[in-house]
């Protein structure tokens, strides 16, 4: 990044005061300051980066950005809101790569698919993709500033829980192409409805032109309903013909998935090598997007073939006890019912550790209650159910005849693993990140 004090002030409608010396990179933490950078002093409700300003230039900090009127030991840039100056310093950044990007969001599988894209377009461009949970209002700009002379691509995460998140950041990543996995019932409780949620995924659109690609999974019934608003759509679906679509779908348990990839007279069979149905529509999505931008099936089956998720999705992890599935790092009622389908295909002991699935409001006892009866209704042969919230996925469970138990927390599970689960058991953990299930799986690879 080589940007000048002076270009950042205009981006961000700010006044300077000091030199304007060149800027090598932008942090609003404290802690990863490198010398020649900008630190953008974001303040929160347990937080102010202004308290940090002193340390950050002793650091090596080359200016700052602050909102407030105080005394600074090196050149600044005065805003009136930091976290948006943060946002119009990444729009102004973006501007400066004619590449294309790519913007993802979804209830379900962003993420993933994020990480498949990525993949695949890595085999023809260098590119850079969001990494870790980068997806909000500061992320996204930290992602973008990550750009450099030699990216070709850029593949950019969008996450929200209310309206016009998805709006704000698509006006500065301004993507070229844009990909929406599904409309769930993540986060009802802030947006009412599926319908709700539908409408707040499609602000991925708003800063788009008319006529930009846009890719959306043909097999959710409320993307099916936009096929009329928006133009050059590219539907992908696993149940039938669609403008991408996959036949010949293979579970291979754990081990993955195998399907057949049509795209006009293009056939391509791939190897998956993560499983869930639910991959196949991913690497549909990336296959999508690699053939707009002019990628081979070679180079789209060798990226589909050495995919490699991030951590904690469907983590296969194999112990001298046990085999498990750990996909703690997020959970709804579609991903759950998702990984429930893997295990059950499985062969042996099949167990499911599940735990409270948070942002579902008034719907969460019955979204719960009902993930229980699918559990049951699989022939999963161990369900255990933790939390306050899936006490309903226990009774849900129960109520279908499944062998089920429930625990109020994990500790109180953990006491009783040895009981519960036997030695050559396949096991599933999977709840919301804010239930902290890592602990679960660590205590059954036998860590703590």
């Amino acid at each position: 990044m080589k940007l000048t004090l002076e270009e950042i002030a205009a981006a961000a409608g700010g006044s300077l005061a000091g030199d304007s010396v060149e800027i090598t990179g932008i942090s609003t933490d404290s802690r990863k300051i490198e010398k020649g950078c900008l630190f953008v002093a974001l303040s929160g409700e347990r937080f102010d980066g202004h308290s940090f300003i002193n340390e950050v230039v002793q650091k090596g900090a080359a200016a700052v950005v602050i909102s407030r009127d105080i005394q600074c030991p090196c050149p600044y840039v005065r805003v009136e809101d930091t976290r948006l100056a943060l946002g119009d310093i990444a729009r102004y950044y973006r501007r400066k790569h004619d590449i294309p990007f790519v913007a993802i969001t979804g209830s379900v599988g962003k993420t993933t698919t994020k990480d498949m894209i990525a993949s695949v377009l890595s085999q023809k461009y260098n590119t850079l993709k969001t990494e870790g949970n980068f997806n909000n209002d500061i992320g996204v700009p930290l992602t973008l500033f990550r750009l450099e002379d030699n990216t070709r691509c850029a593949v950019i995460e969008m996450g929200m829980n209310h309206f016009n998140e998805i709006s704000y950041l698509t006006s500065i990543a301004e993507p070229d192409i844009a990909v929406i996995t599904n409309v769930g019932v993540s986060h009802i409780e802030n947006l009412g409805s599926r319908d709700g949620i539908l409408k707040a995924k499609c602000e991925i659109f708003e800063s788009m032109s008319e006529d930009s690609f846009k890719v959306l999974n043909g097999d959710d019934d409320k993307l099916i309903t936009v096929r009329d608003k928006y133009k050059n759509i590219c539907y992908y679906s696993t149940e039938r013909k669609a403008d991408i679509y996959a036949d010949n779908i293979v579970p291979k348990g754990i081990e993955g998935i195998d399907c057949t990839i049509h795209w006009g007279d293009i056939s391509l069979d791939v190897s998956i090598p993560v499983p869930g149905r639910h991959m196949a529509a991913n690497a549909l999505a990336a296959a999508a997007v690699a053939f707009k931008l002019g990628l081979t099936p070679k180079e789209i089956k060798t990226g589909i073939e050495t995919f490699v998720p991030t951590g904690k999705r469907m983590d296969i992890i194999k112990t001298d006890k046990y085999t498990i599935a750990d996909d703690t790092y997020n959970a709804n009622p579609q991903s759950v019912k998702a990984g429930i389908d893997v295990i059950a295909s499985e062969k042996g002991v099949r167990c499911c550790i599940l735990g409270d699935m948070l942002e579902l409001g008034d719907m969460a006892a019955q979204l719960h209650y009902e993930t229980g009866e699918y559990a049951a209704e699989k022939n999963i042969d161990i369900i255990v159910c933790i939390g306050p919230i899936s006490e309903n996925m226990y009774r849900g469970a129960a109520d279908k005849g499944g062998n089920a138990y429930y625990f109020n927390t994990q500790e109180e599970f953990h006491e009783n693993i040895e009981r519960l689960i036997p030695k050559g058991a396949v096991v599933l953990v999977k709840a919301s990140r804010g239930m902290h299930f890592e602990k679960t799986t660590e205590k059954l690879r036998g860590e703590k």
